[in-house]
């Protein structure tokens, strides 16, 4: 791995970067060029020196993509350590930059006293990953509480934007611009003196019904209208089937797990499996909830 300073900016760019470092389900080839900004001035001045025609991917935890064997050919973007200013803003609204993880999210608002942020401790990823496709839990969803949000382009220009922008539904953001989001504010109500809150309780749940601390990037597939993913995938049968060394989780039938001998594409044979044996039994197409970046091997 080599390691290069770019002038004037005071991040870090990797090269050959394997992916498997950064991803939940710990699998992917390298990316051509990874880069770690120092804070956001930093990712700007990158971004102003960056060549117009490379593509840019952005990484938070990892928790929402597959990434193939081959690896990335562009230039990842990795805010998760830099972009993690989080506070309390003076009308009581909550602003947090796109590398803090929801859990930590969560538990800012409980300790500010607020109310209706308990659901971001069940989202394995960052603020970031949470803009970028609503992700959601236990019944609440991240663009319920946005107010508004920064976002950069590829020149490191910085612009506001409200949700009236965005097209967005469930697990699903189209951003209508060469644009990626940076931060966000979101407003949540004050917690009443006899109201708790409840993110113990929504983890020992969570805890109960996923195979946490397992290699898995949280739910594979969308839920579709009307009916749940995993109750589908196990009414066919396939809990606990593997293919290669990719199982379906014999906890919870939405998360696929992986080990140090899983390759990225066992991931996607066993996803494209699922997908075919569901829309076989029941007519259902599955629509998958992770991303699937890179090259083949």
């Amino acid at each position: 791995m080599n390691v290069a300073a770019r002038e004037s900016t005071r991040g870090t760019q990797l090269f050959d970067e394997p992916m498997s470092k950064h991803t939940s389900w710990r699998l992917g080839g390298p990316a051509d060029r990874y880069y770690v900004p120092a804070n956001l001035q930093d990712l700007q001045q990158f971004l102003a020196g960056l060549e117009d025609d490379i593509e840019l991917i952005w990484v938070g935890l990892g928790s929402n993509m597959l990434v193939r064997d081959g690896g990335i050919r562009g230039q990842v973007i990795a805010p998760l350590g830099a972009l993690k200013q989080i506070h309390l803003q003076d009308d009581g609204s909550v602003y947090a930059e796109c590398g803090i993880s929801c859990s930590k999210l969560a538990r800012f608002c409980h300790r500010q006293g607020l109310a209706g942020a308990d659901f971001f401790a069940g989202i394995p990823g960052t603020v970031g990953g949470a803009l970028t496709m609503n992700a959601g839990a236990f019944g609440g969803e991240t663009w319920a509480a946005v107010r508004r949000v920064t976002m950069i382009d590829r020149h490191g220009n910085l612009v506001e934007r409200e949700p009236r922008e965005f097209d967005i539904g469930y697990r699903h953001v189209v951003v209508p611009r060469a644009e990626w989001f940076v931060a966000a504010v979101f407003d949540f109500e004050a917690r009443g003196e006899s109201e708790e809150s409840n993110i113990k309780q929504l983890l020992q749940q969570r805890n109960a019904t996923q195979p946490i601390g397992l290699p898995s990037c949280g739910s594979v597939f969308k839920n579709p209208p009307g009916k749940h993913a995993a109750q589908l995938i196990e009414a066919a049968g396939l809990k606990g089937f593997c293919l290669g060394s990719a199982c379906v989780s014999d906890k919870h039938a939405n998360f696929i797990i992986s080990n140090e001998n899983t390759s990225a594409s066992d991931v996607e044979a066993l996803i494209e499996h699922i997908r075919h044996a569901v829309a076989e039994r029941f007519d259902v197409e599955l629509e998958t909830e992770v991303r699937i970046l890179g090259e083949p091997a």
